[in-house]
């Protein structure tokens, strides 16, 4: 009968005897025995798995896939009545209607606008004030508990005073997003530039490194990582403050449409806007997500079981 063995067995087998193993198949050959079939034991669960995995691709858009899935019971089965909840169909019309008259895409463009000038605003400021605080101990004393009392405050709160100092214009709506988007930016990239192990500091300066290899070769590459997780809690804010900033004396952007649809009780147009928010909060976060996998190619986390 074949004997099956595993590799460790083997190993041990060739710990113990200083000679060839009487398995291999020259020597079992020679002693007539049958040979020795080697077994990997998680060959068949390697090759299962493989098959079963899903691509991430894939199930990242399940979650979607069945909230629209439930959105469409809801509607389709009356569960929910139109004036409640307007039917996906209602919403693709609405969608349609606005696509061809303008609406849509100017006030998409509005909104876009405004995100993005509040973003790069708010991204250089709160990085610029993370690296003073983290590379300068001196300055991290004053920034650090300064940003740590500013950020306890709604930043909503700040809306009437945002108006007051500024107007009712563009700025204060930029300013608004500006704020909101600072405040994680300054405090992930702050905790990631003080959390660089002071091992791979003096590795660093061990092989040479002066301050500027230093911060370029161990610096910023330890503190990437909590930079773009600020980035993507940014992004969300960022969203989230658009709405609030397009309440107030605006004639443009989704947060109008969807202040007039409620006037005009267009459940329709109402949760078509909630959509778009949705899709482009997947889209920012997707970019961050490309990144991500572009900028730290060389690091290898944990990605779940």
């Amino acid at each position: 009968m074949t004997e099956l063995i595993s590799h460790h067995d083997v190993a041990r087998q060739r710990a113990a005897s200083p000679g060839p193993l009487a398995a291999e198949p020259a020597v079992a050959a020679a002693s007539g025995r049958p040979p020795v079939v080697l077994v990997d034991p998680t060959a068949g669960r390697r090759r299962t798995t493989r098959r079963r995995r899903v691509p991430p691709e894939v199930r990242r858009f399940l979650g979607p896939a069945l909230l629209f899935a439930l959105w469409w019971a809801l509607t389709g089965l009356d569960v929910v009545g139109d004036r409640a909840l307007a039917s996906p169909a209602a919403v693709f019309g609405a969608a349609r209607e606005l696509w061809r008259s303008g609406d849509l895409v100017d006030s998409l463009g509005a909104s876009l606008y405004r995100v993005g000038a509040g973003v790069l605003f708010g991204v250089g400021i709160g990085l610029a004030l993370a690296i003073v605080a983290g590379f300068f101990r001196a300055a991290s004393d004053v920034v650090d508990s300064a940003m740590n009392f500013l950020r306890t405050i709604p930043v909503i709160a700040l809306l009437p005073l945002i108006i007051v100092w500024i107007g009712i214009g563009e700025s204060a709506k930029i300013f608004l997003i500006t704020v909101g988007v600072a405040f994680p930016i300054y405090m992930n990239t702050y905790a990631a530039i003080r959390g660089v192990d002071a091992r791979l500091v003096e590795a660093g300066q061990t092989f040479g490194l002066g301050r500027f290899g230093l911060v370029r070769s161990v610096i910023v590459p330890g503190a990437a990582p909590g930079f773009l997780v600020g980035l993507r809690w940014a992004l969300g804010v960022a969203w989230l403050l658009l709405v609030f900033a397009e309440q107030v004396n605006t004639d443009s952007g989704l947060g109008y449409l969807l202040n007039s649809a409620q006037s005009w009780n267009r459940t329709d147009i109402i949760v078509l806007c909630l959509v778009v928010y949705g899709i482009l909060g997947l889209v920012s976060d997707g970019l961050v997500r490309i990144l991500e996998r572009t900028l730290l190619s060389w690091r290898r986390g944990f990605d779940g079981t």
